[in-house]
């Protein structure tokens, strides 16, 4: 599911969305894959991080509508986060595989890099829940 609201909608009409760095390193393209199995799963759906820092007022008005985001970011410079808070959408859960142990240039994007940063985000989107 990319970012169709209409598609990722409960009974309630509530809906979570992802947005991830998809960097041009090794982490982006763990950031970006572990988005898309949280989309696949159909936990959040999918969104173009680029399409929020461009201004695309129908993205920017999913995300306002959204019950939960979840921001992914592959390393430190934290761009998915920065684009997020530049919008004004601060109140998201958040994951940066740097604190994962994950190293740019140095972690391969592989199932099991993907399935520790989709965990990572499921706790995360969990603890944002209860907060």
């Amino acid at each position: 599911m990319m970012c169709k609201a209409s598609e990722c909608q409960d009974e309630a009409g509530r809906y979570n969305l992802v947005f991830a760095c998809s960097g041009a390193s090794d982490v982006g393209e763990i950031a970006d894959q572990a988005a898309r199995q949280l989309s696949r799963e159909e936990i959040a759906c999918i969104c173009a991080t680029a399409a929020i820092a461009a201004g695309i007022p129908e993205i920017l008005e999913k995300a306002a509508g959204a019950t939960r985001i979840i921001a992914i970011d592959g390393c430190n410079r934290a761009c998915a986060r920065k684009i997020l808070d530049r919008r004004g959408l601060p109140d998201y859960a958040y994951v940066a595989l740097d604190d994962l142990g994950m190293v740019r240039g140095k972690t391969p994007a592989t199932d099991e890099n993907i399935a520790k940063a989709v965990f990572a985000a499921v706790k995360a989107f969990a603890k944002k829940a209860t907060e």
